[in-house]
């Protein structure tokens, strides 16, 4: 057998198991990163929307709050804010979605059983495989995705609302369909949901187009500390908390600023340095493709992507800036 069928036929294991954990079990928690962003906001709601046809109870929670502009989502309202509704009761049968590792769970993680049983669906390559279930495929352009293929292996019913979880998920995963893991099979799948009657166009504008005054504000702030390496290979933008006070800006006003020094002709990553409390710094990394950041801001307690990843690293902020900006050069080299 080939390595790609092995790994095909793995696979095919896992969506296996996975639908069967979902049919024999009930009273489900499912539960995303910390911070969701697109894709594990669409996770979140799709598996919402896959239980109920399961006529299974569960709940829809994470740590935080999931962006506004996520709000046309499909039981959008029903995902607790951990951090605002504290929620009773513990709950054995997890579904976790989108969590490169556990401690992505975060403060959710205290309300599973000491037997929880989690189901783990992922497509980040940097996943440790938590889960007493796996179902993981780190070529998977998105978590909806995966679970695009989960749902056909379970026969479901297909609506316009379960459409626009998963269009929504590979919309912001690719990047608009630019970044490179976009392949034939997200384009058939997107094309499918299409059919299904997602308005395509509209929630490009929304979730592409449309910037928030606060956003705009903080982008200015963070362009205006744009620094390189000598070689021009690296550059990096840092925004402090007093700027994120004086924008009046939130977590999800941080979108795609990451992507501006990565997008300037020559540099190999892109960086972005965001306060987060006193000497912590969460480092965005993004690549042109030279150089893995998955594996460097692995190297820091992070992960992510081949192009995309991050982490949080301690220390003064010039201290911090020197120790990225070198684990990154070594890559390069």
């Amino acid at each position: 057998m080939s390595g790609s069928a092995a790994r095909a036929a793995v696979y095919g294991n896992q969506l296996e198991e996975a639908a069967r954990f979902l049919k024999e079990n009930d009273d489900f928690l499912v539960v995303s990163h910390i911070q969701p962003d697109g894709d594990a906001a669409s996770s979140t709601v799709a598996i919402g929307l896959l239980l109920e046809q399961l006529q299974k109870n569960f709940l829809l929670i994470n740590e935080g709050s999931v962006p506004r502009k996520l709000s046309f989502l499909p039981k959008y309202s029903e995902i607790v804010n951990l951090s605002e509704n504290p929620a009773k009761g513990k709950f054995k049968h997890i579904i976790s979605v989108d969590c490169a590792d556990y401690s992505r769970i975060g403060s959710v993680a205290s309300m599973f059983t000491e037997d929880a049983i989690v189901l783990n669906i992922d497509h980040h390559p940097t996943n440790d495989e938590f889960g007493a279930v796996n179902l993981i495929r780190t070529d998977a352009a998105a978590t909806v995705e995966i679970l695009y293929d989960l749902f056909q292996e379970m026969k479901l019913n297909w609506n316009v609302s379960l459409a626009t979880a998963i269009y929504t998920g590979l919309l912001t995963d690719t990047g608009g369909f630019r970044y490179s893991n976009t392949t034939s099979h997200v384009m058939n799948i997107a094309a499918e949901m299409l059919r299904l009657g997602v308005n395509g166009h509209e929630l490009a504008n929304e979730l592409l187009e449309k910037s928030s005054l606060a956003h705009i504000l903080l982008l200015k702030k963070a362009l205006s500390t744009l620094a390189f390496t000598e070689d021009k290979q690296i550059a990096w933008v840092m925004v402090t908390a007093a700027d994120m006070k004086d924008s009046n800006a939130t977590n999800e006003d941080f979108e795609g600023i990451v992507n501006y020094p990565r997008n300037i002709e020559g540099v190999e990553v892109g960086l972005l340095f965001k306060e987060t409390g006193k000497d912590t710094y969460k480092v965005g990394f993004r690549s042109a493709g030279k150089a893995d950041v998955a594996v460097i801001a692995k190297s820091f307690g992070g992960g992510g992507h081949v192009r995309a990843a991050g982490a949080t690293v301690q220390g003064p902020l010039e201290q911090v800036i020197q120790e990225v900006v070198n684990c990154v050069r070594s890559a390069l080299e």
